[in-house]
C-alpha cells in the first residue's frame, strides 16, 4: 500500500502540518523534531506525492523538452546544457523523443503540456503554423532551443546557420577552392538546411562563382546519406575539389567515401562541416568544422526559460550565440 503523510505522522508521533513543514524545508521546525520526522520518512519509505504538490502549489517543477532525435550525438551536448541549468534552478526535465516528425512532435508537445509542466523547450527542425498553433494553446511559455520560427513569434536561442554555413565556405574559397559541392540538409528545414545552403550561395556568388544543381545534394543529417552523396561527387566526370558538408555526421561519411575510393583527405578533396561534434576530433583526418556551442545554447535555454517561468525581466527574446572555426586537418589548398 501507497504510504501517507498520514502514516508518516502517526510513525513520528507529529501532526501532518509538522511532517508537510518538514517534506518542504520549512525552517520552522526544531532539529530533533525534524530528525524523528526523517527517521520515520526512512523506515515507512515515504515519497511525497509530486502531483498533488503541484495541484496545491499549481507547480509541477518539471520542464518538457521536445528532441529531434536521441541517437544523434549533436543533441546529447544541448540536453546536457539543458539538465545543468534545470538542476541549479531545481526543475526536473521530461524528455521526449520526437524523430524530427511533425505530428509526433505536435503530439509530445500536446502530451507534455497535458502533465501540467512549468515549462516547454522545443529542439526540432521546422516550426510550421501547426506548432504555432500548439504553442498557443499553452499557458506555461515555451523556448525554441536551436532553431527559431519564421515570424519571431516564439522565444529562441540559436547561432546563424547562414553566417556558419558562409564562412565554412568562404574558407574553402580562401585556400583556392572554385568547385566546391555542398552536401545539404533538406531545405524545408529552415536552419540546417536552408539557412545553410543560402550561406553557401551567399559565399560562392560573393565570389563570382556560380551554383549549380550538380553540385548540390540533399541529404538527411545522417552519416549513411553523407556517404552515398559524395559517390555521386566521385563520380562526376569533373569532380569537386572541396565538399561543404551541412552537418559532421555527413562529412564524416563523405570522408569514408573518398577514401574508400583510394583517395586522400584533403590532398584530393577538402572537406568541411557545422556542429563539432565529438566525433569530428576522433575521424582521421580530424575534420574542420564550425563550432556551434551546443552546451550552451542548452544552458542558455533553459535559463531562458526559467526566467520566463518565474516572470523575470528578459531583455532578449531571441538570442543568437558565437559560432567559430576549428581548423583540423580535412582542409588544403586547391
Amino acid at each position: 500500500m501507497t504510504v501517507t503523510i498520514y502514516d508518516v505522522a502517526r510513525e513520528a508521533g507529529v501532526s501532518m502540518a509538522t511532517v508537510s513543514r518538514v517534506v518542504n524545508n520549512n525552517p520552522n521546525v526544531k532539529p530533533q523534531t525534524r530528525k524523528k520526522v526523517f527517521e520515520a520518512i526512512d523506515r515507512l519509505g515515504y515519497r511525497p506525492n509530486a502531483v498533488a504538490r503541484g495541484l496545491a502549489s499549481k507547480k509541477t517543477t518539471t520542464v518538457g523538452v521536445v528532441i529531434p532525435d536521441i541517437s544523434n550525438s549533436i543533441f546529447s551536448e544541448v540536453t546536457r546544457g539543458i539538465e545543468d541549468i534545470a538542476n541549479m534552478y531545481h526543475y526536473n526535465i521530461i524528455l521526449c523523443n520526437a524523430d524530427k516528425k511533425k505530428e509526433k512532435e505536435i503530439r509530445v508537445i500536446n502530451t507534455l503540456l497535458e502533465k501540467q509542466v512549468d515549462g516547454l523547450l522545443f529542439m526540432g527542425g521546422t516550426v510550421t503554423e501547426d506548432h504555432i498553433q500548439a504553442f498557443k494553446t499553452s499557458s506555461v511559455p515555451i523556448v525554441l532551443c536551436g532553431t527559431t520560427d519564421d515570424k519571431d513569434l516564439i522565444p529562441s536561442v540559436d547561432i546563424d546557420h547562414e553566417a556558419a554555413a558562409y564562412d565554412a565556405v568562404k574558407l574553402l574559397i580562401g585556400q583556392g577552392h572554385t568547385r566546391i559541392g555542398m552536401i545539404s540538409g533538406t531545405l524545408q528545414d529552415p536552419a540546417n538546411g536552408f539557412a545553410r545552403y543560402q550561406g553557401y550561395k551567399k559565399a560562392l556568388e560573393e565570389a563570382g562563382m556560380t551554383v549549380t544543381e550538380e553540385l548540390v545534394r540533399v541529404g538527411n543529417y545522417r552519416y549513411e546519406s553523407g556517404y552515398e552523396m559524395m559517390k555521386y561527387f566521385l563520380d562526376l566526370s569533373s569532380r569537386p575539389t572541396a565538399i561543404f558538408a551541412a552537418t559532421d555526421e555527413m562529412a564524416i561519411g563523405a570522408i569514408h567515401a573518398i577514401q574508400d575510393q583510394g583517395l586522400k583527405v584533403p590532398e584530393d578533396v577538402s572537406v568541411i562541416s557545422v556542429d563539432n561534434i565529438r566525433m569530428a576530433s576522433m575521424v582521421r583526418p580530424q575534420l574542420t568544422t564550425v563550432a556551434q556551442p551546443m552546451y550552451d545554447i542548452g544552458a542558455v535555454s533553459m535559463r531562458l526559460l526559467t526566467k520566463l517561468m518565474n516572470k523575470e525581466n528578459v531583455d532578449m527574446a531571441k538570442v543568437l550565440l558565437p559560432h567559430e572555426i576549428i581548423q583540423r586537418k580535412s582542409v588544403a589548398h586547391a
